[in-house]
């Protein structure tokens, strides 16, 4: 339908909808229903077949099934079917890993979808993108990207990016007037467009069309063609797996020689090759970082930070430096006016929050404002120069827009001044957005045949715009020395941590040129509020010194303010403003960069200078913001975090991360869950590496000196499946280490494998050497292979479950993190040891595993059973004897 060539009055017939009241929460869930989720269709990710297909598909595995068919063809059914089962067996639990891995990934897209706001039931409500219908009235404004298609009702400054569709990058100046030929979507200026950005003025329209109906959703096909992000940490896997699958193949070549020019069977060293290469490469790796990325970004979800891209969980935990905004992160975003001053009389507010209760008084004494024309003219401003909307709801007060603008329209609303009444009398013609270049807003409003024009912003701003000051109702001339009283109430209202706002009027010839608007303009007053600090702030703090993580503070507030609140939470250090920052030269800036803890009055241009300035000196800078100017610098920050309340759109698609609750302590808590994930994968490494290691050399030195093979081909494939695949996948969810913000940040380029010699090196030789020796012992004390060999499995599975255990940490004692912690871990160890000795005393079972035909009741006594675990205790204790030196070495 061309909306564009109709009348609003006639779009708004056609969705049975008023703009004073919008839809009723019956009628949008009808509407729903009938046409569905405003969302693109995503393309669909590996169905359950392909998935497991995937488990086919390695070269390790055809040779396995080449084994399988070559035994099958010599008759020797058992181990056939031995083979057959267990790599089937294998392929269920990669399927497990890899089908888990991908509904994970599906669970963390959903998680941070837009919000916008829109008109039901006749108030403004701000709900899940993916709710909006045809017929919805809705509000956007500078930063929000547009949820549909909609028809303009009503714009002030409106301008779009619309290069998504078009791909000219040139904002689109907006209007409401009918187009009456036929035009194209670049012509269409009296619609807006789903997933083009608002960078300019505000507007409300009603939704047209959605989800795939949308002019985006036409060409959504296009738009759906990118490729799945790797992380870093899974391309390096990648790359070992590549390593290991050659090492793989080396160990087939080099087992089957040494086999066959020692005289082994062909068929029987065949499969003892294959089975050795196949456990000694870990092809479920991958899978397993993927599932303990997911899991890490979910555990952040939970603490109120929402990862957008799994590289982000990876580089969190090397975050060394923090550059947070002030307002809303480091304090509670929930401004309260405190102190009022016109002409030399200052006015105390009483009240929290954004309740209208609260009383005003001067030097004690309780006043009326509303009969202070001064005062009364001041809040009036305030209210009119706002977009923001407080709503009250069942009991619940809550502030839709900027709290520094809720703060003022409750200002208002105690002195008894209806919102509602006054854009009834002053309704608004214009307004001039606030940017944070310029520091304050203006609007202009028609009254009784004039114009006039209220300004609020930043006072020093104000000041220079203004040569009168309003004085009992009576306009004077603004004094130099008015000036510099104004700029010290200033300083005495900032030296109390306070936010203070000017406030300005002027009135205008009707048709007045927007630029001159803002000149010769008369100074009403000062309104202080204050935004405390969180109280969780401070332990967040304590936890970022403990972890070597620097904190800066960068905000737009006067300097006063800032080292006042820096002050209070703990944040003190070398301070430096925007126009210090202004002159001071790249060089300079990376000289001192890391004295500097306090930044005042930057504008979101200088992030980017100090962000870099932080980035030369190799150090993971993470960085807020929350406005459409703060774009530039989440992009370039190592980690970009955007506020989920108070931030714009523009800010969360440039974002890694989104603050649900906008507060600094979520922050520290997704770099504790980063780091924690990191350790998961390196148990996961240390555990997995350092047990094929020991398996592949015991075989290869078994061979070399001519003695027979300790295990076979199945024990071989069984205890790669049974003891390394179940405790490695409850690893992979194994809590965070204990004191994980208690050392420096982790370097990006570091080798997984620093600090694991413990698990590496020193484990492998010691199982090497004791199952070696207790196999060559019974083999030669008894002639019995058959006995060896179950004496040899069983030292390899009993070393494995306490390396599983001493794997919980691979920095601190397993006593430390709690050995028994992880009851997943401990119920994989059980389930596998049940296994085991099923293997070993079940009459079929041993049959079918040590390759026999005659079953031995007791081929391991009770008494062999408690020396094979007393001895495979020394793989555990290694391994914990090594963090101890290390420990120790750092102390």
């Amino acid at each position: 339908m061309e909306y564009y060539r109709k009348e609003t009055k006639e779009v708004l017939s056609e969705f049975n909808v008023q703009t004073d009241k919008g839809l009723t929460a019956h009628e949008a869930e009808e509407r729903l229903h009938k046409y569905g989720l405003n969302e693109i269709k995503k393309s669909k990710g590996p169905s359950i077949i392909k998935i497991l297909i995937n488990q086919f598909t390695s070269p390790l595995i055809w040779l396995l099934i080449g084994a399988v068919i070559i035994s099958a063809a010599l008759a020797e059914y058992v181990d056939a079917f031995v083979v057959l089962a267990i790599v089937i067996l294998n392929a269920i639990l990669g399927f497990f890993q890899e089908y888990k891995a991908e509904r994970s990934i599906e669970a963390l897209k959903k998680l941070a979808a837009p919000r916008s706001k829109v008109l039901r039931n006749g108030r403004m409500e701000e709900i899940s993108s993916r709710y909006i219908v045809s017929g919805d009235i809705i509000f956007v404004e500078t930063g929000d990207k547009c949820p549909a298609d909609a028809r303009l009702i009503d714009i002030s400054n409106l301008q779009t990016q619309e290069a998504v569709l078009t791909g000219e990058s040139t904002p689109v100046e907006k209007q409401v007037n009918i187009i009456s030929k036929s035009a194209m979507v670049a012509d269409q200026r009296n619609m807006i467009f789903a997933g083009t950005i608002v960078t300019r003025g505000r507007a409300s329209a009603v939704v047209t069309t959605t989800g795939m109906s949308t002019e985006f959703g036409k060409i959504a096909e296009m738009l759906q063609q990118e490729r799945e992000t790797i992380t870093p940490l899974q391309r390096k896997f990648a790359q070992i797996a590549r390593w290991m699958s050659v090492v793989a193949l080396v160990i087939i070549v080099v087992t089957f020689g040494l086999g066959a020019l020692r005289g082994q069977p062909l068929l029987q060293i065949l499969l003892v090759a294959i089975s050795l290469a196949v456990a000694a490469v870990p092809e479920g790796l991958p899978a397993v970082i993927t599932i303990s990325l997911a899991l890490g970004v979910q555990r952040m979800a939970k603490r109120n930070a929402l990862i957008r891209k799994l590289p982000s969980a990876e580089s969190l935990g090397s975050v060394s430096v923090i550059c947070t905004d002030k307002t809303g992160t480091l304090t509670h975003n929930e401004m309260t006016v405190r102190n009022l001053w016109t002409h030399d009389h200052i006015t105390r507010v009483t009240g929290s929050g954004y309740s209208s209760k609260g009383t005003f008084s001067i030097n004690g004494t309780q006043i009326e404002p509303q009969k202070d024309r001064d005062i009364e003219l001041m809040l009036r401003i305030g209210l009119l120069c706002n977009n923001t909307v407080v709503t009250h709801d069942n009991g619940t007060i809550k502030a839709i827009g900027d709290p520094t603008e809720a703060a003022l329209i409750v200002s208002a609303e105690k002195a008894g001044i209806s919102r509602a009444e006054m854009h009834k009398q002053y309704p608004r013609h214009v307004d001039i957005e606030f940017t944070s270049e310029r520091k304050r807003m203006t609007t202009i409003h028609k009254v009784k045949g004039k114009e006039i024009a209220f300004t609020k912003g930043a006072v020093d701003v104000l000041l220079d715009l203004c040569d009168n000051i309003v004085i009992n109702g009576r306009s004077e001339r603004l004094s130099k020395q008015r000036k510099d009283h104004i700029l010290q109430v200033n300083e005495l209202f900032a030296g109390q941590a306070l936010r203070v706002l000017g406030f300005a009027y002027k009135e205008i010839e009707p048709g007045a040129k927007i630029d001159n608007v803002e000149k010769d303009m008369i100074f009403v007053g000062l309104q202080a509020m204050i935004d405390p600090p969180r109280d969780e702030v401070k332990e967040a703090l304590h936890k970022c010194r403990e972890a070597q993580i620097d904190v800066v503070m960068i905000t737009g507030d006067h300097l006063t303010t800032a080292l006042a609140v820096g002050k209070e939470i703990g944040i003190e250090g070398k301070h430096c403003t925007g126009q210090e920052l202004e002159r001071m030269s790249t060089d300079d800036l990376r000289k001192k960069v890391e004295e500097i803890r306090i930044y005042a009055r930057v504008n979101p241009a200088h992030k980017i200078k100090i962000v870099e300035a932080w980035q030369s000196k190799n150090r993971i800078v993470a960085m807020t913001g929350d406005g459409v100017n703060d774009a530039p610098a989440l992009k370039k920050a190592d980690i970009g975090i955007a506020m989920g309340i108070t931030g714009t759109d523009v800010s969360k698609e440039a974002s890694d991360m989104i603050l649900t609750d906008d507060n600094f302590a979520s922050i520290v808590n997704a770099i504790e869950e980063g780091r924690g994930v990191y350790d998961n994968i390196r148990k996961f490494f240390a555990f997995l590496f350092s047990g094929n290691i020991a398996e592949v050399a015991i075989i290869m030195l078994m061979i070399l000196i001519g003695m027979p093979l300790p295990l076979t081909a199945a024990l071989i494939l069984l205890i790669n499946l049974v003891t390394d695949g179940l405790p490695a996948i409850a690893l992979a969810a194994d809590p965070f280490e204990p004191h994980a913000m208690k050392s420096k940040p982790r370097d990006l380029n570091e080798p997984i494998h620093r600090g694991l010699s413990g698990f590496l090196v020193l484990y492998p030789i010691v199982m090497t050497v004791i199952v070696l020796s207790l196999f060559s012992y019974i083999y030669a004390s008894s002639n019995d292979l058959i006995h060896a060999q179950a004496a040899a499995f069983m030292t390899i599975a009993f070393f494995e479950f306490g390396q599983a255990f001493a794997a919980r940490s691979t920095k601190f004692s397993s006593f430390t993190v709690g050995i028994f912690k992880n009851r997943y871990l401990v119920c994989a160890v059980l389930i596998s040891a049940v296994i085991c000795f099923a293997v070993i005393y079940i009459p079929t079972l041993q049959k079918i595993f040590f390759s026999t035909d005659v079953y031995k009741p007791m081929l391991l006594s009770i008494s062999e059973v408690i020396i094979i675990i007393a001895l495979s205790t020394l793989g555990f204790l290694v391994i914990e004897a090594d963090k101890f030196r290390r420990w120790r070495k750092k102390c």
